[in-house]
Formats: structure tokens, sequence, C-alpha cells
């Protein structure tokens, strides 16, 4: 704890910022600034040709990687599929060893869900940010110390619910590596 505060103190005097990962290597500690974090997520966005279903927002909560549904879901449902499970596996290689918070975000359009399973979009976004950090927990070994979840349902869309693309665009679950 006294360590990352001081790593934190460090950060800030030298205009880095709060989101950090250290290692230590020999004598050495390896420290990452959220600027080296974030261009990281984007290489491996880029790398594996996710950029249509994945993007990186860097604001002052920390960073945040935005999924679209269909690279994570079939329509209407919780259960990861299996390409979810490279992309997942993917990113928490880089963010396992970070002490920041990671906070998971289930996300909806506003288009009523008609299931006996989810009577409702908040029944969805929940079940779809649940469904999500409880893979990175036990598949992917995070810390689960360090890892919660909400649904917003349809009450934050990134774009309008007046077209398909925007609609689609809301269906979504951030991973938000919250600043220190």
């Amino acid at each position: 704890m006294k360590y990352e505060k001081m790593m934190n103190a460090i950060g800030s005097v030298f205009g880095g910022a709060n989101v950090i990962n250290s290692e230590t290597i020999g004598n050495k500690v390896s420290v990452q600034p959220i600027d080296k974090l974030k261009s990281e997520l984007s290489n491996l966005i880029e790398k594996h040709n996710y950029g249509s279903s994945i993007s990186v927002e860097q604001n002052e909560r920390g960073i945040t990687l935005h999924i679209m549904d269909e690279i994570l879901f079939p329509s209407g449902s919780a259960v990861l599929n299996e390409n979810s499970q490279v992309v997942l596996n993917k990113i928490a290689d880089i963010i396992r060893k970070l002490p920041n918070d990671i906070r998971v975000e289930g996300h909806t359009d506003n288009v009523p869900i008609k299931s006996s399973l989810y009577p409702s979009n908040w029944h969805l976004s929940v079940a779809r940010a649940l469904n999500t950090a409880y893979y990175l927990i036990e598949k992917e070994n995070l810390n689960p110390d360090k890892v919660s979840i909400v649904g917003y349902s349809e009450y934050q869309p990134v774009e309008t619910n007046l077209t398909l693309t925007g609609r689609a665009k809301n269906r979504r679950v951030d991973i938000v590596i919250i600043n220190k």
C-alpha cells in the first residue's frame, strides 16, 4: 500500500498519470504511465483487427475499453461466445498485473428486450457485466478484490438510439481501468 502511494506521488510530480503497472525486475521497478497503457491497448486492437468492435477512451475516470456486444455475446444473450474468450484473454494479459481497480459495465440500447430470462434491459446489462467480470476473474485470474460490476441498461448511451448504427454502439460492455 505504501509502495503504491509512493509510486502515484512520483507519477504526479513528474507529470505521469495515476495508472501504473509496476513490476520488480532485479532491483529495478518498472512504472507504466497511463499513456503507455493506452498505447498498449490500442496496439492490441490494431494488431488483431478489433477496430470495429473495440475502442479505447481516456478520461478523468481512467481508461475505458468499449467492447461492442457482437464480439462478446449473441443477440439478446449474456452468455459469452467463444470469440469473446479469445478477446478477453488478450485484454487480461495487459490488465492482469495492474494495481488499479477494474469496473465492468454493461450497457444496452433502448429497445425493450422480450425474454423470459431477461425481463428488462437492466437485467441484461447486469448479466453481461457479471458474466464478463466472472470470466476475467475465474478464467483469466484477475484479482476479485479489484473487480466490480455495474449495469446501466440504456441510460448511458454513447450514440443516438434513433439509428441501427447508434443502437449497435450502445450495446456494449465497458472495461474501465480506474485511476488510482
